[in-house]
C-alpha cells in the first residue's frame, strides 16, 4: 500500500497500488471501518410512514390545505412522509451501529467465517457492478457529451 491523497482535502488516505485488488483492502479495512446498522423493514416502515402521512395531512389542514382546496396534495403529502420516516429510521440506525469485533463476539465467529462471507459478497458485488457498466458503456457516449470540454472559436468564428 502507497499513501495517496485520493480522500478529502489534507487526508492521506490508503491509496490501492497496480495490480491491488480493492476488495482485499477493504477486507483489510473491515475491522475500522465496517459497521453493521439495525435497519426497520416491511410493517414498521408503512407503520411509521403512516403515521407522518396522517401527522402531515392533519397539520395541512390545520392551516387551510386539504384536497378540496389542493387536490394533488397527497402526492407532497406522500414525499413528505417518506423523507420523515426515513429521517427517523437512519437516525435511530446511525446510533446503534455494531463493528466487526463486536458482532463476531456476539455471534461466536472465532473463525472469522463472517469476514470471509463478507469478503466472498464484496468480490461478487464488485465484479457485478463492474460488468453493468461495460455493458452500459456503449450507451453512455451521448450522456458523456456534457462532459466535454466546450469548443472555442478563433477570431474567424471557427470552432477548434
Amino acid at each position: 500500500m502507497t499513501k495517496g491523497s485520493s480522500g478529502p482535502a489534507g487526508s492521506s488516505w490508503p491509496k490501492a497500488t497496480a495490480g491491488d485488488d480493492v476488495t482485499a483492502d477493504l477486507a483489510r479495512l473491515m475491522a475500522r471501518d465496517l459497521v453493521f446498522v439495525m435497519r426497520f423493514l416491511g410493517e414498521s416502515q408503512y407503520r411509521l410512514q403512516q403515521h407522518f402521512h396522517d401527522f402531515i395531512a392533519e397539520e395541512l389542514a390545520r392551516q387551510g390545505f386539504t384536497k378540496e382546496t389542493h387536490p394533488l396534495i397527497g402526492g407532497f403529502v406522500e414525499t413528505h412522509a417518506l423523507v420523515m420516516r426515513d429521517f427517523v429510521f437512519s437516525g435511530v440506525a446511525l446510533t446503534h451501529q455494531v463493528r466487526i469485533d463486536e458482532m463476531e463476539r456476539l455471534l461466536g465467529d472465532t473463525t472469522s467465517v463472517l469476514r470471509v462471507d463478507i469478503w466472498d459478497q464484496l468480490r461478487g458485488h464488485i465484479d457485478m457492478a463492474e460488468r453493468q457498466f461495460k455493458t452500459q458503456a456503449p450507451g453512455l457516449e451521448r450522456q458523456l457529451e456534457a462532459y466535454r470540454a466546450p469548443s472555442r472559436t478563433n477570431d474567424e468564428g471557427e470552432r477548434s
